[in-house]
């Protein structure tokens, strides 16, 4: 093997020291472990020598300077490298307000996690000889001075060169908002659409252009990875919400320039005061999903009314913890046909990366040369990269 590379992705983290922490009945995150869960992570990924860490955004709960400080000096501490992109929450206004961080400051927090001397919000890295990440800013303010998520011109040109300069190099992409759908018709409704770049169909034909195949996400706090045209959106969920995950991949690439790729996933299971997190922190999301799936019950494609929303919403009360632990499976034969057929469209049995055997939170697969689709490992391959069965 020509290369060899294994590192951590950890994605928002949300870090909140416990005097910054914002209480309120319905938040879904767990901002009390953010800390803890991610020292815990910090341990797991020392022990496997990892060779880097990825966080594609959303270090902070919103954007607080003490939050960004204590992240960055953990950072520091670590005996391997680590890259960071901002998430919505890191930069969440234009200029600092005395509670957060200005969208022009987060640079000069991460000077040595990416940014080096740079001070707009991307940048581009050497990870080892031959391989390349582009770390891209999905944060803007539209006239309004509303947050979106979108990829500005400038950066697209950017990218665009940058890619033509490195066109002999592997090429990581990591992004905050997501480039793929990773559930039914996600850019079409209210609440799937927030979490998808806006113009996401543009950076998607720069990177096929240029054979990138790889692109890590966050934000939606689902586990997912999806696959269209050639490119893998491999998105990881919250260490702040239920499961608590985060991943770690395996990148090879052989004499001949074919790249394999094994994504193994793992959760934090437990932290002081929460000896079982992952029952605690699901019963947590379970008990605040009524306002939310009852929110997706009264929006197209169901436009529900309000009552009987209301009567079916508690029978879905664990929907979204599947849908957040990837590769869910859901069976209604109570609810009507339309009602029944919509909501057993998110198993993973209807998903359109069915056909290239794509789990959510153990894969492999051999990436290839070009954008044509990709091909599972073959016996052989599976030996050389001592593939295991992997338990969550």
């Amino acid at each position: 093997m020509t290369l060899d590379l294994r590192f951590g992705v950890a994605s928002d983290l949300h870090i909140g020291l416990p005097h910054t922490i914002q209480n309120h009945p319905s938040r879904f995150h767990l901002v009390e472990v953010s800390v803890p869960a991610f020292e815990t992570v910090l341990e797991h990924l020392s022990q496997l020598d990892v060779d880097f860490l990825l966080i594609p955004g959303d270090l902070t709960q919103h954007g607080e300077p003490e939050n960004h400080a204590w992240l960055a000096q953990r950072l520091a501490d670590l005996p391997f490298p680590t890259y960071v992109i901002p998430g919505n929450h890191d930069v969440p206004v234009p200029e600092p307000d005395g509670t957060s961080i200005g969208w022009k400051d987060f640079p000069g927090h991460y000077r040595q996690f990416g940014y080096g001397e740079r001070n707009e919000l991307f940048y581009t890295t050497s990870l080892a000889p031959g391989v390349r990440l582009i770390a891209l800013n999905s944060n803007q303010f539209n006239d309004e001075g509303k947050q979106i998520g979108w990829v500005d011109e400038a950066q697209l040109q950017w990218l665009s060169q940058t890619l033509a300069e490195c066109s002999n190099e592997l090429i990581l992409v990591t992004i905050h908002h997501n480039i793929l759908e990773h559930i039914p018709d996600q850019t079409l409704h209210p609440i799937g659409r927030r979490y998808m770049l806006g113009n996401a169909p543009e950076l998607l034909e720069i990177l096929q252009s240029a054979n990138v195949r790889l692109v890590f996400t966050g934000h939606l706090h689902v586990q997912d990875i999806a696959h269209r045209q050639g490119i893998f959106d491999i998105t990881t969920g919250s260490l702040v919400s239920y499961p608590h995950p985060y991943r770690v991949i395996h990148l090879q690439q052989d004499a001949m320039g074919n790249a394999y790729l094994k994504v193994e996933s793992h959760r934090v299971k437990s932290v002081p005061d929460w000896p079982d997190l992952q029952q605690a922190s699901r019963e947590w999301m379970g008990d605040r999903s009524l306002p939310f799936v009852t929110y997706m019950l009264t929006q197209p494609p169901l436009s529900l009314g309000q009552r009987e929303a209301l009567r079916i919403a508690p029978k879905l009360k664990y929907f979204w913890a599947a849908i957040a632990e990837g590769d869910p499976e859901f069976d209604f034969p109570d609810f009507p046909d339309g009602i029944r057929e919509h909501f057993e469209s998110f198993s993973h049995r209807h998903s359109q990366e069915i056909q290239l055997n794509l789990q959510d939170n153990h894969f492999h697969v051999q990436l290839g040369q070009t954008n044509r689709a990709s091909a599972p490992l073959s016996p052989q391959s599976k030996k050389m990269l001592n593939f295991e069965a992997v338990e969550l």
